[in-house]
């Protein structure tokens, strides 16, 4: 995390004085103005004053549910969660992640390790939740630059213009665009469905995703973890929701057992 001139802020709501300290240390060696709170209730309200790009969040806060905390914060800003907690269990994990949380980092954690998760995700633009759901412009037909397939329409149209029906992914700029609506996509998905669709109907595993929702300049630790894998598929149903919800199809995405997921070419539908 390098310092610029912007101010940066940074959230830490942990209970624990150590803690709470160590994890604000981290975020200020990376230029961060750091402001902590001990309670949920607090953390919502320095959220919401300070306008973080950054939140850490412990799950086991004294007052409200660390559920709760993070709902609250979705409801209000596109910031990065990363949630530390001691507990392991997986269903707790895949509930933060779908509850919003970028990340879950298990206590004792590494302070490396946390400073290599959040510059992987800095380093990527977020996709905010909260963008805006009315349609865009109609995408134009794409113009021959390139090589036609006969998939069915799905492949590259440009270098960095993926398409597959109805469904336009921009590499450069981030955006997805499926039936002329942008989809309210989080930097995770994003990734997903934009290396989905660069593998062009061949299957990835679900190690491969989650390496790709690590991101190529994750410097940490390269296990992959059962509960990694259930987050990916998390994320993959979070995905197939937004598609079904802007064209009517979730289908699109699919699922081979006991390997991993691919996309079917030519599938997403106009309308």
């Amino acid at each position: 995390m390098s310092s610029s001139g912007d101010r940066r802020a940074a959230v830490v709501i942990e209970d624990d004085l150590d803690i709470r300290n160590l994890v604000s240390a981290v975020l200020e060696q990376g230029g961060f103005q750091v402001s902590g709170a001990t309670t949920g209730r607090e953390g919502v309200d320095v959220v919401r004053q300070e306008h973080p790009i950054v939140v850490t969040l412990d799950i086991g806060l004294p007052d409200i549910d660390g559920y709760e905390v993070l709902r609250r914060i979705r409801s209000t800003t596109d910031c990065y969660v990363v949630v530390l907690s001691g507990r392991a269990d997986e269903m707790d994990i895949l509930t933060a992640l779908q509850a919003g949380a970028d990340d879950y980092i298990l206590k004792p954690f590494r302070p490396r390790e946390l400073r290599a998760r959040i510059d992987a995700m800095l380093r990527r633009p977020r996709i905010g939740q909260h963008a805006l759901s009315t349609p865009a412009p109609p995408v134009p037909a794409l113009v021959a630059s390139s090589t036609p397939s006969d998939d069915g329409g799905a492949g590259k149209s440009s270098d960095h213009l993926l398409r597959n029906g109805s469904l336009v992914v921009d590499g450069e700029a981030r955006t997805a665009t499926c039936s002329g609506i942008e989809l309210p996509l989080t930097k995770t998905e994003f990734n997903l469905l934009h290396e989905l669709m660069r593998s062009n109907g061949a299957v990835r595993t679900k190690e491969d995703l989650v390496r790709v929702s690590r991101g190529r300049d994750y410097r940490g630790y390269n296990f992959v973890s059962r509960t990694d894998e259930r987050a990916i598929e998390v994320h993959i149903a979070n995905l197939r929701q937004k598609l079904a919800r802007a064209d009517g199809n979730p289908e699109l995405i699919v699922t081979v057992r006991g390997v991993g997921f691919r996309i079917l070419p030519g599938q997403a539908r106009s309308r």
